[in-house]
């Protein structure tokens, strides 16, 4: 095993855990208003070799020698069916397909807060201003005790339990007790439609350039982008760099929405076509807000699906540049197909083409595991902290090519490569960094001790300015990584020093002026971003 390679092995596993989770919003790419069929999915009684699966199960559930629970044997036969399809049909659970739907739409009934579990305490991080739990008085700092007067402090509490114990139908109260300072006090929260920005954060770099990072595709992010973007505007925005970086993905209808604030009328974003599904070409529309000004796209290799959409359209167009790593690879349409107990099937329907004709879906052949795990191999064999140079002549099927305007050649499969490559800097990103983001030890260490000891800032600006890690502070962390049976190597600490400040100084940010913060603070130092500024002057 080679030096990089034993050096690069955490970071390898902590992004492929990233990636999956990003990437379970992927079978939601086909768009909402397209589930014609939804409701009418017949069973798998379709014929005597059709009927197979359904009959084995009634067999076994009228004649096995134990008890079954029929429902688990069912949804086993599901995925096993699917997984021999393709990665991204996908089978979800009621609760499973409820909780997707609601983080895309951006909406769900409940309260309006954000917490962290602490200690066994859950830590109010942040209120949504104007929510139901503002408008009761509930503040960030506060401690949730008991929820409709049952304890939630001091019992091993889940974050799924507590989403249970909180959310509810719209209208109906919940009891909250809190622990503020040295007091405590009881607040009656009237749940209310929670509406949720798709939009990250945005705000300016410099006077002329604005930033705009967007974790998903919902139902609304077109809109939610063109509102941040008109400010940015009027603040004097002309170039604008947009950040798909660790963007999963969502509804198709989002991407193309988004696409066409970049281009001008009829120009073509992406058409769809499957065995099934006839060509179906998306075109720009005369709407553009944003088609003339100078612009950059941020992409990583956890950039997929809606995100690539965007990206290949603004690429093969030559409307920007794209900036930063290959991306995951997703050409793939989800279309979903609901079932009266609330589950649902993601299946796919189509693949999707850029404006140039390239898919960029890479392979599956050798399985799902293979595939969810490429991510973690660029880490392992050197593309992400390599120039990117040669990577366009190994990686990509050469037999067909395909053309921009002005002539520059691309490629399908294997995701989009940049116009400009950037690497990762991998060098603190060792097995401490790793045990500590990944028991929480950084969090716990802002809310347990930053915030606690009252240290504040009048800006983020300030933070970012100001922020060091102390010895002390490092003292601390090792003594948190103990609680949490973390063994910590001091070496290594020191050589993930810079990375664990960034991260702790990000997370800080966050809890006092909320994600626009967290963002400003970790782009702080950001080499994509620096050279999103060179490229946009």
């Amino acid at each position: 095993m080679g030096s990089f390679t034993r050096k690069n092995l955490w970071v390898a596993a902590g992004y492929t855990a990233v990636l999956v989770a990003g990437l379970f919003l992927g079978p939601k790419l086909a768009t909402e208003d397209r589930n014609s069929r939804n409701g009418s999915f017949l069973p798998f009684g379709l014929g005597n070799r059709a009927g197979k699966v359904e009959q084995v199960i009634k067999i076994i559930n009228d004649n096995y020698v134990d008890s079954v629970k029929i429902d688990t044997v069912q949804d086993m036969a599901i995925q096993e069916i699917l997984r021999h399809l393709d990665p991204h049909s996908a089978y979800l659970g009621p609760t499973e397909a409820r909780q997707l739907t609601e983080d895309l739409d951006g909406n769900f009934d409940g309260i309006g807060i954000e917490y962290y579990i602490l200690n066994d305490t859950l830590l109010i991080t942040s209120v949504n201003p104007g929510g139901p739990a503002h408008k009761a008085g509930l503040k960030h700092g506060d401690k949730i005790l008991a929820i409709n007067r049952q304890p939630v402090s001091g019992i091993r509490i889940t974050a799924k339990k507590v989403v249970e114990q909180i959310r509810g139908k719209k209208g109906t109260p919940v009891e909250i007790l809190v622990k503020r300072d040295t007091t405590r006090k009881n607040f009656s929260v009237l749940r209310e439609r929670i509406t949720i920005s798709s939009i990250d954060a945005a705000y300016l770099l410099n006077e002329q350039t604005g930033y705009i990072k967007i974790s998903k595709f919902g139902a609304r992010t077109d809109e939610d982008f063109l509102e941040k973007l008109q400010k940015l505007q009027r603040q004097g925005m002309k170039y604008l760099v947009l950040d798909l970086r660790d963007n999963g993905g969502g509804y198709l209808s989002a991407a193309t929405g988004l696409a066409d604030e970049f281009l001008r009328d009829s120009q073509l974003i992406v058409y769809t076509q499957g065995l099934h599904e006839p060509r179906t070409d998306y075109f720009a529309s005369s709407k553009g807000s944003f088609e003339d000004g100078k612009l950059v796209v941020l992409i990583n290799e956890n950039t997929a699906s809606a995100s690539e959409i965007v990206a290949g359209a603004v690429q093969d167009l030559e409307r920007g540049t794209i900036i930063g790593r290959r991306s995951f690879g997703k050409g793939l349409v989800q279309e979903q197909f609901d079932f009266g107990d609330g589950s649902a099937l993601n299946l796919t329907i189509a693949r999707y083409y850029t404006a140039s004709g390239r898919s960029i879906q890479k392979s599956y052949k050798k399985g799902n595991d293979a595939y969810y795990n490429e991510v973690g191999e660029r880490y392992k064999n050197g593309e992400v902290v390599s120039d990117g140079k040669n990577l366009a002549d190994t990686l990509y099927d050469k037999k067909k090519t395909f053309t921009t305007k002005s002539g520059k050649v691309l490629y399908g499969g294997g995701g989009i490569m940049p116009d400009i490559y950037v690497p990762a800097d991998t060098s603190g990103y060792n097995g401490t960094y790793h045990a500590l983001a990944s028991k929480g030890v950084m969090n716990d260490m802002v809310f347990n001790h930053l915030v606690k000891d009252g240290l504040r800032f009048s800006s983020t600006e300030e933070l970012v300015k100001s922020f060091k890690l102390t010895e002390p502070d490092v003292k601390k962390i090792i003594q948190l990584a103990a609680i949490k049976n973390v063994r910590v190597n001091e070496k290594q600490i020191e050589l993930s020093r810079k990375e664990i400040e960034a991260q702790i100084r990000a997370l800080f940010a966050r809890y006092y002026f909320g994600d626009e913060g967290y963002y400003k603070a970790l782009n702080f130092g950001d080499q994509a971003i620096a050279r999103s500024l060179e490229v946009l002057k």
